[in-house]
């Protein structure tokens, strides 16, 4: 079975953690880091085994880019 990589982007929300994968717009969230990744990673399983080419290529965003911004604040 061959796999491919994908972007996930955590962060704190409240008591928990969100998960969002840019590339395919898929979400998912857990009580810690780990949990949420874990999530994410079986919701873009099942999207790629249920969804068909068609929703795939429209959902792939094939250039994500994470960089920093340094804004003057005050």
């Amino acid at each position: 079975m061959a796999t491919q990589t994908f972007t996930a982007v955590l962060q704190r929300e409240g008591d928990g953690y969100t998960a969002i994968c840019p590339e395919l717009d898929v979400a998912s969230q857990g009580n810690t880091v780990e949990q949420a990744r874990a999530n994410l990673s079986e919701a873009v399983e099942l999207l790629l085994e249920a969804a068909s080419p068609v929703e795939i290529q429209q959902r792939l965003q094939s250039e994500v880019y994470l960089t920093s911004l340094e804004v003057k604040v005050g």
